[in-house]
């Protein structure tokens, strides 16, 4: 019976190939919006969590995602922070998601001397700031592209920058630019998004949580831990996750079962002597059905495999032509998607199979 699935799979190649294409473009789509959005997720995190920050202080009912948070916070409120116990330092900052250079990226304003105290720059070349159209970027927007080097203008919300340092990535964003000029760019003088707080040991994190709530001014702004934001950034939180996922799997699973459905529907119409002689021999209709059922999962795990090949052939193609963006593929995601794929491939034949069990033998054999 092997035998005879595998003939009838290969007796046929063009329709054959066209269904493991179909199944596995059905893997790439889900695949490819799950690794960018995971990708851009775990990069935010290392970056935050590369700040060297112990809490961070937004205005009340921020978003989770930091770039998408208002820019209401007086700067003059650092005066009351630092003076409260166990704070060794706190740096404001404006974070400000960019659509600009076909990407989405979030921009730093920051105050440099308070900013590198969190965590000191490691310098590649160059240094901090010396003007206000000065910018520090990172290693990797630094070898993206044409590639970048000290002294060379950068093009950041419309006005042009002349970068000052490189450094090496993971601390915040991959452009960085003095918090006033910021400012004066988005139209907030005076303002941040956010207060990065560093304690004087970790272990004060939580009453140093306490003692901000518990300051007059402060009770309705959010306060948080770092480790509690990177335990709280799943992909759940991240804007417009599950709705891309699931209309992209929506669509997907759509394809493949529609291709997977007349594969295998014209399959048991051009079989109806070969399904006869079967019957007549003695084959029982779970048979029959397992027999269509069988050929469509031979399809779909040749799609499933195919797939995943492909989803690294688009991850190479996106990180050479997007150098900054992250994509990231997971072992969850890929059984995931695979596991999806297979069972629509499956669903998409039940039909086909229950026609071919309930074909007549005497019918079957007489058909011309």
């Amino acid at each position: 019976m092997n035998k005879l699935i595998f003939a009838n799979l290969l007796h046929r190649p063009l329709r054959s190939i066209i269904s493991v294409l179909a199944v596995a473009i059905e893997v790439i789509m889900i695949l490819s919006i799950v690794g960018i959005f995971m990708g851009m997720l775990n990069d935010a995190k290392q970056r935050t969590n590369g700040i060297g920050a112990d809490l961070m202080m937004l205005p009340s009912n921020a978003s989770y995602f930091n770039g998408a948070s208002g820019v209401a916070l007086p700067v003059v409120d650092e005066q009351a922070l630092v003076k409260l116990p166990h704070v060794a330092m706190v740096s404001p900052a404006i974070q400000k998601i960019s659509t600009a250079s076909n990407s989405v990226e979030i921009l730093y304003g920051i105050d440099y001397p308070s900013f590198n105290a969190l965590k000191p720059f490691v310098f590649v070349s160059g240094g901090p700031f010396q003007g206000a159209d000065d910018v520090i970027i990172d290693t990797v927007l630094a070898n993206s592209g044409p590639g970048y080097k000290v002294g060379d203008k950068i093009k950041i919300l419309d006005q042009d920058f002349r970068i000052s340092g490189i450094v090496e990535p993971g601390k915040g964003g991959r452009k960085l630019i003095p918090l006033k000029t910021m400012q004066n760019l988005i139209g907030a003088p005076g303002k941040a998004s956010l207060f990065y707080i560093k304690c004087d040991t970790p272990a004060h994190a939580d009453q140093v949580v306490e003692e901000i709530r518990a300051t007059r001014g402060f009770e309705q702004n959010t306060v948080m831990t770092i480790d509690s934001w990177l335990n709280q950034m799943t992909p759940n939180r991240l804007p417009g996750f599950n709705i891309a996922l699931n209309s992209v799997t929506g669509i997907a699973v759509i394809v493949g079962f529609l291709v997977i459905f007349q594969s295998m529907y014209t399959a048991v119409l051009e079989r109806t002597r070969e399904i006869g002689i079967l019957k007549s021999m003695g084959a029982s209709k779970p048979t029959i059905v397992g027999v269509v059922l069988r050929e469509c999962a031979v399809l779909a795990i040749a799609g499933v495999l195919v797939g995943l090949a492909g989803t690294v052939g688009v991850r190479w193609l996106v990180l050479d032509i997007f150098p900054t963006q992250h994509f990231m593929i997971t072992a969850e995601w890929m059984a995931r998607a695979g596991a999806i794929a297979f069972a629509g491939a499956l669903v998409g034949a039940l039909y086909p199979a229950w026609m071919a069990a309930r074909k007549d033998p005497i019918d079957a054999l007489a058909y011309e």
